[in-house]
């Protein structure tokens, strides 16, 4: 019975991780639409801009936070207002294609950069360190990244619903033409979006690659699984989000209990059985 409650522990704390990797679409998504094929790749991106951030400073991961986050915060306003813009429209397949594009280039980009050879930041005894719950010994770094989580997630719903950039936001997301004619430029206003989401991004880049190894190919994958969080916990809506995160990660959990081949699998499954009863997500955002 304790290895089963283990189980949906550390699947919860692996939740957190989830959220990070969807916080960013979620967020995009809900301000302009955008669904941005090239997620995953960017944050493998950010988990090489803080191996190379390490390397070169000789810095703790976390501390590489300070370069990585602003960077990629950069390349997210410019990248916006470069080349996403020009796609955004009422047909959604140019944005599709222009971020899947985007994701091809990442890939191989990163490739020639760093090579096929997995990479991995040292966090150093954070990685090992654990705490005796009530029987159950708990990783610290998972319980740190799922704290991480709830204060990002808590951070961005603060954002969106209590500054000023957040009623901009909430302004171009319900009428981008209304928006526009009150002083708006939504322009600016989407790079703004995109530089916080990649933020969020590196956040969670750095993050994988003190948990895992990693390597230019694995985008896909971490796409994914950001994408099956976001719809299990409803479109545009960040505290379901997290609930989506840590849904698939106590079923990727429990499933690698029964068969460590299911771990995956059971995932995916979770996410079709909570599309084929709730189409929208459990929290879908309730437009006002």
């Amino acid at each position: 019975m304790i290895e089963w409650v283990g189980a949906i522990v550390q699947g919860t704390l692996l939740g957190g991780l989830y959220a990070l990797f969807a916080a960013g679409l979620s967020l995009i998504f809900g301000v302009m639409r955008l669904v941005n094929i090239a997620h995953g790749d960017l944050i493998v991106l950010a988990a090489y801009l803080g191996l190379s951030t390490t390397l070169m400073l000789g810095v703790h991961p976390f501390v590489a936070l300070i370069v990585v986050m602003p960077l990629m915060a950069a390349i997210g306003y410019a990248l916006q207002r470069g080349v996403l813009n020009r796609t955004l429209g009422p047909d959604i397949l140019p944005p599709l294609l222009v971020t899947f594009g985007l994701s091809v280039i990442l890939q191989n980009a990163l490739l020639e950069g760093f090579t096929a050879d997995p990479q991995k930041l040292n966090g150093g005894a954070i990685e090992t360190a654990s705490l005796a719950v009530g029987g159950l010994a708990v990783g610290v770094l998972p319980l740190l990244t799922f704290a991480i989580a709830v204060a990002v997630i808590a951070g961005l719903q603060w954002v969106f619903y209590a500054t000023a950039l957040g009623r901009g936001f909430r302004a171009v997301s319900d009428n981008q033409d209304i928006a526009q004619i009150m002083g708006l430029n939504k322009a600016h206003v989407f790079g703004l979006a995109m530089a916080l989401a990649l933020a969020v991004t590196a956040i969670a880049g750095i993050l994988l690659g003190m948990r895992t190894s990693f390597d230019p190919a694995i985008g896909g994958g971490r796409l994914i699984f950001g994408f099956e969080a976001v719809i299990i916990g409803g479109l545009g809506n960040l505290w379901g989000t997290l609930a989506g995160g840590v849904i698939l990660g106590v079923a990727q959990t429990l499933g690698a209990k029964i068969d460590p081949g299911y771990q995956v699998l059971a995932g995916h499954i979770a996410f079709l059985v909570v599309l084929a009863v709730r189409p929208n997500g459990l929290f879908p955002r309730v437009e006002h």
